[in-house]
């Protein structure tokens, strides 16, 4: 097979001259940066979701010594998770095109024969499989996630975390045996021959620096028509992302939402005056509060996001209702409030119960919101009551809020 030009097995396969030492050393010395910020900032979008609440939050119990960094996520500044996921999101889609071009760059040594000469080659061997198939799973989990297609056959959160720390061990592992070489390859003025070099190459249509610039151009455009997600003034830019576009209608309202009433189960009749209540229980017992008596309280204001896992956010919104701390005093924490259990009207779904950590709870910005931008929530954002709070993940930012219960978690 390694004789017969016509299969990949065979070193006369590969004919394009492109492929070379220098051209997989930049493209991998991209990747060594790209997918070290990606491995960061999605371990702190897991800490945002799971601030050390493992009996509600977390999705991933048994994770043992992996969530060895859980901490109390802060909540400022305020557009924190905002900033990050934005990062995450938007670089992790713009890598797509360098990821693909250093796969392409090194495809032949899939082919090589024999697929193993030694122990130490089969470990190498071993290790590129759990770095090309991780790296693959984790974009393209991602991708769907962003475009809200959740084909999964689990969680993506659960999926998503334990891909995550497979394919960054192997890339660890690679990058600290080749990026000395790929340094080496790009220092020297003259282009050493190696394994990926066409032993019979074809005739040249483009320069590997103008390869490089169609690689960043793909890259460029990715860039541009995903990032507009984060940004109210570049929404319409963002051509790829579900969130992309005009904002959904006009009014205090038009901003963009993931989950509708309708998707979530919401009945507008369980909504309205007569029929909902909400139940705040703690250390003195229970009090049950209509939407009306509510909005007798004392009522304060605060400018926040809503920023979501797939990346897209709004810009501050204007919103209006009685701080959580203020609801914790009415059941007998007048000191530092605890931790707090929200529960929600929503049928199905992920987080329709979820958790907040006392020190968000204590933020005089975290409200149980009534209104929104000067009027009533809708009901697709929330109606008649919302939880927000800053630097929380959009998901914690609990709507159509039915129960509060306070107490250590």
């Amino acid at each position: 097979m390694r004789d017969d030009p016509r299969l990949p097995f065979s070193p006369r396969f590969w004919r394009s001259p492109l492929r070379g030492p220098w051209f997989t050393s930049v493209l991998g010395l991209v990747l060594l940066v790209g997918i070290t910020v990606l491995f960061v900032t999605g371990l702190v979008s897991y800490a945002a979701y799971n601030p050390d609440l493992a009996p509600v939050n977390d999705k991933t119990p048994d994770k043992g010594v992996l969530g060895f960094y859980l901490f109390a996520w802060p909540t400022h500044p305020h557009w924190l998770y905002r900033l990050n996921q934005g990062v995450h999101v938007t670089l992790g889609i713009t890598l797509i095109p360098v990821l693909l071009a250093k796969l392409w760059s090194v495809v032949p040594r899939l082919f090589t024969l024999p697929p193993a000469r030694s122990l130490t080659h089969a470990l190498e061997r071993l290790s590129l499989l759990l770095l090309v198939g991780g790296g693959l799973f984790e974009f393209v989990t991602g991708v769907l996630n962003v475009q809200l297609d959740y084909v999964f056959p689990g969680s993506f959160y659960t999926l998503h975390f334990y891909g995550a720390w497979v394919f960054f061990a192997a890339f660890v592992a690679h990058a600290v045996l080749k990026t000395p070489m790929a340094l080496r390859n790009l220092r020297q003025s003259r282009e050493e021959r190696n394994d990926l070099m066409a032993p019979a190459p074809a005739e040249p249509t483009v320069s590997r620096r103008g390869a490089l610039w169609f690689v960043g151009g793909g890259s460029l455009l990715l860039f541009l028509t995903t990032v507009g997600q984060s940004f109210d003034g570049l929404r319409r830019t963002a051509l790829l992302a579900p969130h992309g576009g005009a904002e959904p209608g006009s009014g205090p309202n038009a901003f963009q939402i993931n989950k509708t009433a309708a998707y979530a189960g919401i009945d507008p009749a369980e909504t309205s005056e007569d029929a909902w209540r909400l139940v705040v229980t703690g250390r003195t017992g229970t009090v049950r509060l209509s939407r009306a008596q509510l909005a007798e309280l004392p009522l304060h204001s605060a400018a926040l996001p809503i920023a979501c896992v797939e990346g897209w956010s709004t810009s501050d919104q204007w919103w209006r209702g009685v701080r959580l701390r203020d609801l914790a005093a009415l059941v007998g924490y007048d000191g530092d409030p605890p931790d707090l259990f929200v529960e929600s009207l929503q049928r199905h779904g992920s987080f329709r119960r979820s958790a907040l950590r006392a020190n968000q709870v204590a933020d005089p910005s975290s409200l149980l919101a009534l209104y929104v931008n000067g009027e009533d929530l809708s009901l697709d954002h929330g109606y008649p009551a919302r939880i927000i709070v800053p630097a929380a993940p959009g998901v914690l930012n609990t709507k159509w809020v039915t129960r509060l219960t306070f107490g250590d978690l």
